[in-house]
């Protein structure tokens, strides 16, 4: 039994509170003050004390505390602050079948106003056995029926919840009949029997079970009821529903006679057997009230107003029987939808007029309360203050809003406000109700600049010239005069602190940003700074940006030769390359790199000279030189290769290696021709070198020839005519033969010219040799069928110096 009034009486059943929950001025707590009692208590029974759990110390009297008109279940002592049981409290009136069932309600203090939320939970006591609806029932089994069918049974009802509720059924001994246990979509137990072996009515044509429910509770209560079974003859196919499960849904505001659905059940038998009878089986009586089953059509039809605050849900079941008492049950399962008929309330429990100018923003301006009847969505309200901005509703508890000041009042601009407070509900439509509110008055920097954008890129090529704006930052601050006006500067950098002023500076005015030095992309890539934004108010509000410099690359850098390392003059030491190379052979590799970056340190080799251009191939992108033939007996030994190596840059940079490679099997075998000529040769010194040689013995040869022609002449003084061969040079005259006459000194040189005897042609063996060239062969005629020479004038002199000349070249060529 539960103990009786008392203080003392109730301190084993009372839970310790919660903090209390808010005041009007305090910030409010999330959870409301939580007592727990059982159901059924004796009035005037304590709950706890409320002058203890919300610390309101021992002077009550003045605070004059009461509880919400809203609940009629306790009551305040205002003396002592004590939590009364006013009335009866039977949890399944309450509740029902919820397992957790709480009174909820306020608790006002008036002096000064308070607004306090409670909740009591009402726990269950096992005070309702388990009671059938009849105390008999009487079934019919066809005795051809097979083992292991089923019979559905009406339940006990127990009203208790949780533990104490209905728990299981057994059936006194017998060896025909066993129960089970089975649950329907909404979690309501009930009995089914079993057939566990075959019956035979001749045998046996009546049976009597005696049904059991028991409860959780302790100690358990439990409730009997009396089942007779008759046995009748075989009806061989009882009735079958179309679906064992209906599932329909409707809406809370149907009337009455509206049609839920119909069921439909066949029976394979004819005749009479096949007539089918439906009913309501295994359903409460409050189903009854709100629903209509039509026997012969099974039409189900609702006979009441539905409620979804009532009930959310209902299952019914039907039965549909053939005459020869075979059956089949199916279960209708009806979702009950709310619908938006009730709009909400707005309650205004205090407000606080006139309210100074310099009240700081939060200021409590009045008390609201909101309430809505309809369920789920339906009942949550959303509450909010309608064209004012200064103002703003703050949720502190259960439907509970403050309306506070947002911002400053400034009551020479607005002495006088009306505030619309508006609250909707979520419904489908919404429905919505309102108040205005009279508020008489009276004035922040609360906006921090705010930056365009929050991360900055800037892309800058290397070599810029210093001072010059490489970005521009902005940030706009809505508030007006000081406090808009922002100012920039650099607030951190990933740079050295010393050497950060070096690099970039800011406007403060402006936001812009410049480059104080040219930067170089190969000693600084990139580097990140923070900018603030800062107007100024008091105390100032800042925000920061983030600036992100990108150097590009320009090509400023020549590309560097790493291999084969290189002499002063730019010439690299020889490398030995096999006679019997084949093509393709590895002869060596020029590798270079370049400090710049992307396309202007893409790097590419190009051939320049070379003593033999068809010996060697050059690899384009690798720099690898390899053997492009065999080399020949005619190919010289020694070979010169003047590489370029070129970036990718516009325009693009270069530097050049000087190759010596050398064909030879050994080491040895080099030596002596690096002894002889320690530095390399250059085809334009050889060059000049054979011309100075040609030149020498041309001369040698022309004094010879002079000499020979003044002997000759003195010898032939007396028979010139003899010989063919004369002078101009020392003679005026003209003689015999004579093609033409020249004057003394008119030319430089003399020539002498051979004339063959057998030949109308004139042909000459020799022709004139310039003083830049070699001579080629003899200057002599040593033909025995010339005749002596003549001399010619400056006609011959340059188709002689022109064939010696050929002939020289083609000698240094060889």
């Amino acid at each position: 039994m539960w103990p009786s009034a008392g203080r003392s009486s109730w301190a084993l059943w009372l839970q310790v509170p919660l903090p209390f929950l808010l005041s009007l001025f305090c910030r409010a707590l999330p959870d409301p003050i939580r007592y727990s009692i059982p159901e059924e208590l004796a009035q005037n029974s304590l709950v706890g004390n409320l002058a203890k759990d919300l610390e309101l110390g021992e002077d009550l009297a003045p605070r004059k505390l009461r509880v919400s008109a809203e609940k009629e279940y306790f009551t305040v002592n205002p003396e002592s602050g004590d939590l009364l049981v006013s009335d009866r409290i039977d949890r399944e009136q309450i509740c029902g079948k919820q397992l957790l069932c709480t009174l909820d309600f306020d608790i006002i203090a008036e002096n000064p106003l308070n607004i306090f939320y409670v909740a009591v939970i009402i726990q269950d006591i096992n005070d309702n056995a388990p009671i059938f609806k009849q105390n008999k029932s009487d079934l019919k089994i066809g005795e051809s029926t097979k083992p292991g069918k089923t019979f559905p049974l009406e339940p006990a009802l127990d009203s208790d919840s949780g533990a104490n509720s209905l728990q299981r059924y057994h059936l006194n001994d017998n060896e025909y009949f066993d129960v089970a246990e089975k649950q329907t979509p909404d979690g309501h137990k009930y009995p089914e029997l079993i057939l566990k072996q075959s019956l035979d009515r001749e045998e046996h044509n009546f049976h009597q079970l005696v049904l059991t429910a028991v409860d959780g509770g302790v100690p358990p209560q439990t409730g009997t009821t009396e089942i007779r079974i008759q046995v009748t003859d075989a009806n061989d196919n009882p009735p079958v529903f179309s679906q064992d499960v209906y599932k329909v849904t409707l809406r809370e505001n149907v009337p009455p006679g509206f049609s839920v659905l119909q069921v439909k059940a066949t029976d394979k038998d004819e005749g009479i057997n096949a007539e089918i009878t439906y009913s309501f089986h295994n359903v409460d009586e409050e189903v009854k009230q709100l629903f209509d089953l039509d026997e012969r059509t099974g039409e189900i039809k609702t006979k009441g107003n539905l409620d979804f605050e009532t009930a959310h849900r209902y299952s019914i079941g039907i039965e549909a029987k053939d005459p020869g008492d075979l059956a089949s049950h199916c279960s209708i399962q009806v979702d009950i939808l709310d619908e938006n008929d009730c709009a909400p309330e707005v309650i205004v429990t205090s407000v606080f007029t006139p309210l100074p100018e310099d009240s700081p923003p939060g200021t409590v301006v009045a008390l609201i309360k909101t309430r809505d009847r309809d369920s789920g969505e339906n009942g949550e309200v959303n509450c909010q203050v309608l064209g004012n901005a200064q103002f703003t509703l703050k949720s502190s508890s259960n439907n509970y809003y403050k309306l506070m000041t947002d911002r400053p009042l400034d009551r020479e601009e607005i002495p006088e406000y009306n505030i619309t407070i508006a609250a909707t509900d979520r419904g489908k439509p919404p429905l919505s109700s309102s108040i205005t509110l009279t508020l008489d008055v009276s004035d922040i920097n609360d906006n921090a600049p705010v930056f365009h954008q929050a991360s900055y890129v800037v892309h800058v090529a290397e070599n810029n010239p210093p001072g010059a704006s490489i970005a521009q930052v902005s940030a706009s601050d809505p508030d007006l005069g000081p406090n808009g006006q922002v100012s920039y500067s650099i607030l951190a950098s990933d740079l050295e602190p010393g050497a950060l002023s070096s690099y970039v500076s800011v406007s403060a005015h402006s936001g812009v940003v410049f480059a104080q030095r040219a930067f170089d992309h190969e000693q600084l890539r990139s580097f990140q700074l923070t900018v603030q934004a800062r107007d100024q108010g008091s105390p100032p509000l800042r925000a920061n940006a983030s600036l992100r410099v990108l150097v590009g690359d320009r090509n400023d850098n020549v590309p560097r030769v790493l291999y084969p390392a290189l002499e002063p003059d730019g010439s690299a030491l020889f490398d030995m390359v096999p006679r019997a190379a084949e093509p393709g052979y590895l002869v060596t590799k020029v590798v270079a790199v370049d400090a710049d970056s992307g396309h202007n340190a893409w790097l590419s080799y190009h051939v320049l000279q070379a003593s033999d251009p068809g010996l060697f191939s050059l690899g384009l992108r690798t720099g690898e030189v390899r053997t492009a033939r065999v080399l020949g007996d005619r190919d010289a030994a020694r070979q010169r290769l003047v590489v370029a190596v070129r970036d990718g840059g516009q325009p693009p940079l270069s530097a050049t290696a000087t190759l010596h490679l050398i064909f030879a099997d050994s080491l040895q075998e080099v030596l002596p021709d690096l002894r002889d000529d320690p530095s390399p040769s250059d085809p334009q010194t050889e060059l000049q070198f054979y011309l100075v040689v040609a030149l020498a013995l041309i001369s040698v040869l022309f004094l010879l020839a002079v000499i020979l022609a003044i002997a000759l002449r003195l010898k032939n003084s007396s028979g010139p005519a003899a010989w063919g061969c004369f002078q101009p040079a020392l003679n005026s005259k003209s003689g015999p033969g004579v093609l033409s006459s020249y004057n003394a000194g008119t030319l430089p040189y003399s020539y002498n010219v051979c004339v063959a005897s057998h030949s109308a042609k004139t042909e000459f063996n020799f022709l004139n040799v310039s003083p830049e060239v070699a001579p080629a062969q003899d200057l002599l005629c040593d033909e025995a069928s010339w005749v002596p020479c003549t001399a010619l004038g400056d006609n011959i002199a340059p188709l002689a110096s022109e064939n010696v000349l050929k002939k020289v070249s083609q000698g240094l060529h060889k």
